[in-house]
């Protein structure tokens, strides 16, 4: 597993995680970390949190701090890592793996008798009596292919573009949107959707142009990148982009949310997994000046002049 000083300084951004991963991101960036512009704000309200949220640490001593802990972890379980210093100077670091020749189920493999399975009968099981026995039309007890509800091979009339909402590139879920990396993907502000020329060609979508992605459920805007490695008949938006409304409708995400068009629904009656990978939609044009993405700006808060005093956002 490798290990970059980039992605361990990038990682965490306030709102997001625990006061350590909101201090990490100034070190990387050269810029004003998330943490300083925490306090900035709790000063400026007069919370009188410093103290408390910081610890007495500094940004740059988070981050020596969190990984000294983890440096000591690694030497108790007998793996010597490199000092912090050495680290960061560093291009990467190499975790190693405890048991590079893993096999799966191989003690089962070596011994089925003496290393069973937590199966019932101890071995690999295709069917589940268990599961049958539950009666779910949407799963039974064997491994089997469901025809979705909605997905490109159903011959969709309205919404002819099978939506793929994967997991982002630039951030890990939602997490880290507002960090300087997540938004340096941005295309005018929007999360970045990707499409085949012929698709857009036909809708008169031009590059790097904001368009409008929407269905029954929902609509969203994006900045669209148009690629040969996209398929026709297929577009392609990443899920974690944060969920900024439009005050007037909610179902209209400004910044490129594709959960405003995924469907509310279990991935089955026993599983209850999201299904929110896939969708169908159509795509046009967004002919009219985008609105601002406001989701990554601190929130409005009550003044420290006491509750229900005005209510002021932090310069």
């Amino acid at each position: 597993m490798i290990v970059t000083s980039a992605s361990l300084a990038s990682f965490g951004r306030w709102p997001y995680g625990c006061r350590a991963a909101a201090a990490r991101g100034s070190l990387a960036t050269g810029r004003a970390g998330s943490a300083e512009l925490a306090l900035r704000h709790y000063r400026t309200a007069n919370l009188e949190v410093e103290k408390d949220f910081t610890e007495g640490r500094t940004a740059g001593e988070w981050l020596c701090h969190l990984y000294g802990e983890w440096r000591s972890r690694m030497k108790a379980a007998g793996y010597e890592m490199p000092s912090f210093e050495a680290f960061w100077a560093s291009e990467s670091l190499e975790i190693p793996v405890p048991e590079p020749r893993q096999v799966l189920l191989s003690a089962f493999r070596r011994d089925p008798e003496g290393s069973p399975l937590r199966t019932p009968s101890g071995k690999i099981e295709i069917f589940s009596a268990a599961i049958d026995g539950f009666g779910y039309a949407d799963c039974p007890g064997y491994p089997v292919w469901l025809e979705p509800s909605e997905w490109l091979g159903g011959d969709p009339v309205r919404y002819p573009l099978q939506l793929v909402a994967n997991q982002p590139r630039r951030r890990l879920h939602s997490q880290l949107d507002v960090g300087a990396y997540s938004q340096e993907g941005k295309i005018v502000g929007r999360e970045p959707a990707a499409m085949n020329p012929a698709d857009a060609a036909a809708r008169g979508i031009t590059d790097r142009s904001v368009v409008r992605l929407f269905n029954d459920r929902g609509s969203c805007l994006a900045g669209i990148t148009l690629t040969e490695d996209v398929r026709p008949g297929v577009v392609q938006l990443s899920t974690g982009a944060w969920y900024d409304p439009d005050p007037a409708d909610p179902s209209f995400c400004r910044h490129g949310n594709p959960n405003v068009l995924t469907a509310d629904r279990p991935s089955s009656a026993l599983s209850q997994g999201t299904t929110g990978q896939l969708a169908m939609v159509e795509i046009e044009p967004y002919a009219a000046t985008p609105p601002e993405v406001s989701v990554h700006g601190p929130p409005a808060y009550a003044s420290a002049s006491g509750i229900g005093g005005p209510t002021t956002r932090s310069p």
